[in-house]
């Protein structure tokens, strides 16, 4: 009887190795999915800057770019109230409001995250992303309407300095 007590005994520690095993595994799973939940909303809050910014830079003439985030929730620059956007969101990555401008011509030409983490996504950018492929960090994805080159090949302009 000792015996087959035993065979349990072992039997219940291989069953509970399993299950944190398992476990293990899952909370990876969520862990990446989280991760790439998380890059896909960048892309859709970047779209959302890089579209704003055009909008507000081709809205009035003489053409001039954002001084802050603020002129693209309320552009009163001919007397016509225009919302280029609808809210400064909240950066996924750092979950903070706080985003990284990027200026040029004495305005915001793009923004960025903050953060220094690396990206999952590194390459199969839809075209108006492709100047993200190969960037090392998330902070390098800068989302502005002059970006036409990748940003691992230099800047996007001669002109544009990054503020952080």
């Amino acid at each position: 009887m000792n015996r087959q007590l035993g065979f349990t005994y072992l039997l219940l520690l291989f069953m509970v190795a399993l299950l944190a095993i398992s476990l293990l595994a899952i909370g990876t799973l969520e862990h990446y999915a989280h991760v790439r939940s998380d890059e896909t909303e960048l892309l859709r809050i970047g779209a959302q800057f890089r579209h704003a910014i055009a909008s507000y830079h081709n809205a009035v003439e003489p053409r001039t770019y954002p001084v802050s985030l603020d002129d693209l929730l309320l552009d009163r620059r001919n007397g016509v109230l225009r919302r280029h956007l609808r809210k400064v969101y909240v950066d996924p990555m750092t979950r903070s409001r706080d985003w990284g401008l990027v200026r040029a011509e004495g305005g915001i030409v793009g923004v960025h995250s903050m953060s220094d983490r690396r990206p999952m996504k590194v390459a199969g950018f839809d075209p108006p992303d492709a100047a993200l492929e190969g960037a090392e960090r998330y902070s390098d994805w800068v989302f502005s309407p002059l970006n036409t080159t990748p940003a691992h090949a230099g800047s996007t302009s001669p002109q544009m300095s990054q503020a952080r």
